[in-house]
């Protein structure tokens, strides 16, 4: 009896889904590694978040737009049912594009389809990177944006100030 191999044109494996700590853990380690072309990375906020919920993210502003030469810092929160549930993401950064609060620095998944239409494959470097490209699309790349440092001013030198202006017309603390 001849030997006959079919040829097996496609083939469907089935798939795993990989426990949360180890899908973090695969993460963490891409993110230490560095990404492409180092406009973007992100890493753990906190070595002993044991749940490996809180981290941040850096995105360099693309060229070519008004994000050009920015550097500009986000948080994620990846909740417990992360990866099936998005990470919730906020610029720390003074940001304005047409999928961010401006209020609080949040994206708003409705805004965002990354976030909306979320896949457990997904992950936060796709985040960052698809950030990074909305900020060069046409309604993004030329938003006037809010001057650089304005959140230092706020929360270092805006107190100062007002000691300096408090000092300036005698106001005293007993």
């Amino acid at each position: 009896m001849p030997f006959v191999i079919k040829r097996v044109d496609s083939i469907v494996a089935p798939t795993v889904d990989v426990p949360r700590s180890f899908r973090l853990l695969e993460e963490l380690e891409r993110g230490e590694k560095g990404i492409g072309d180092g406009t973007v990375s992100y890493g753990m906020d906190d070595a002993d978040d044991v749940y490996m919920q809180s981290w941040t993210g850096t995105i360099i502003g693309p060229s070519n737009t008004v994000h050009e030469g920015r550097i500009y810092q986000l948080k994620l929160f990846c909740g417990h049912e992360y990866p099936e549930e998005p990470p919730s993401v906020k610029f720390q950064s003074r940001i304005n594009m047409s999928c961010v609060n401006q209020e609080t620095g949040v994206v708003e998944p409705s805004l965002f389809p990354m976030l909306a239409d979320w896949q457990r494959e997904y992950t936060m470097e796709d985040i960052l990177t698809q950030l990074k490209k909305e900020m060069t699309s046409p309604q993004n790349r030329k938003l006037s944006q809010p001057p650089e440092g304005l959140s230092i001013f706020i929360t270092i030198l805006r107190p100062c100030f007002l000691f300096y202006i408090l000092e300036k017309i005698n106001f005293r603390v007993f």
